[in-house]
């Protein structure tokens, strides 16, 4: 029986090997992948429900499938290999999973966990210092607006900041100055307010839908400036946002929501025209540009096309914009990169490539 004992033991041995060899050939294939980082990534075991079906006893034994794909099935092997290093990487190429994405995923995520904890920081230097923060974020139709409002907001105090997405206006909003529904909801001591769409929806939405008159357009054009620079003289900071994507850029996006039944509400009749519409809309959006860039109340463009690199950089603005407490404490590049966030300049011919 020891003997049988024994001879159990080496051949598993020589086959727990054989596995670390083939494991550690697919490393070095990785090329410049730092598989030293995976190290950091906290791994545990899921749960049923989790995005999985979890194998069940006597159940028939099935073909391996891409992670993305209806069925996926880790199996108890699966979640052993999956807590070393080497086993997750030999896993997920077995899975077809490219180890790349994964990493600048996971990279990602970290680099926006490191951006919202200076958020926080941000804050509570609002409530504590007492400025009123307004910050519009403005662009084309499915550009990213929502979602970096989402990063932006995730993990901040409710009650020290609000998101304004207002409706269509009532009768009674039609009949009364057209800045009077907004300032309502301007900030107010110690908080932050994110406008996702503002009152510059007059500038361009409007104008190009034939939702207001030619008289009623120019005459924001020219009231804008002097709105905001009495925001700007009583202390109100206003930080202006215009997300630049392409057009194929919409279109593909325009296309992926129709496909996601989750997001089919964010399809709506003035999106629809959004494509057919686009040289008016470039057009509505050079004039804004051109009349409401202003010193005290710059524009400042993003460049959309990557959803990842626009929220990033997006929040590294705000952040490099204000001088909150404890920003020389950062852990992270607080700068944001020329090449995504750049302020309006006269001499940009077009934004939306």
């Amino acid at each position: 029986m020891a003997a049988d004992s024994d001879s159990t033991g080496k051949s598993k041995d020589r086959k727990d090997r054989r596995g670390e060899s083939v494991a550690d050939e697919r490393v070095n294939r990785a090329g410049s992948l730092d598989v030293n980082g995976l190290e950091t990534i906290p791994t545990a075991v899921p749960r049923e429900g989790d995005g999985y079906r979890s194998s069940r006893e006597g159940a028939i034994e099935q073909e391996p499938r891409p992670t993305g794909e209806s069925g996926f099935t880790l199996t108890e092997d699966d979640l052993r290999r999956i807590n070393t290093r080497k086993g997750m990487i030999e896993l997920l190429e077995h899975r077809g999973v490219d180890i790349q994405e994964v990493l600048k995923t996971l990279l990602y995520e970290q680099e926006l966990r490191q951006l919202q904890v200076e958020l926080v920081k941000l804050q509570r230097w609002v409530q504590s210092s007492g400025e009123r923060i307004a910050i519009l974020v403005e662009g084309r139709d499915a550009a990213g607006k929502g979602g970096t409002i989402r990063r932006f907001t995730e993990h901040l105090n409710p009650r020290a900041m609000r998101v304004v997405a207002l409706p269509k206006p009532t009768d009674e909003e039609r009949g009364q100055w057209y800045f009077q529904r907004y300032i309502r909801q301007l900030p107010n001591k110690g908080e932050i307010v994110f406008f996702d769409r503002s009152w510059y929806n007059r500038a361009v939405v409007e104008p190009v839908m034939g939702f207001c008159t030619k008289k009623e357009h120019h005459r924001f054009l020219q009231q804008v400036p002097e709105f905001e620079h009495m925001l700007y003289e009583d202390g109100v900071t206003i930080i202006k946002f215009w997300f630049s994507i392409s057009k194929d850029e919409q279109a593909k996006r325009f296309d992926a929501r129709r496909q996601n039944p989750l997001k089919q509400w964010k399809i709506s009749p003035v999106d629809e025209k959004a494509q057919e519409l686009w040289d008016a809309y470039t057009r509505s959006k050079e004039e804004m540009f051109s009349k409401t860039h202003t010193t005290y109340s710059p524009w400042i463009i993003v460049k959309a096309n990557n959803k990842q690199a626009a929220r990033l950089e997006s929040l590294r603005y705000v952040l490099n914009l204000l001088s909150y407490k404890g920003k020389d404490e950062a852990q992270i590049r607080l700068t944001p990169d020329p090449n995504v966030v750049t302020r309006f300049h006269r001499k940009m011919v077009e934004l939306d490539l």
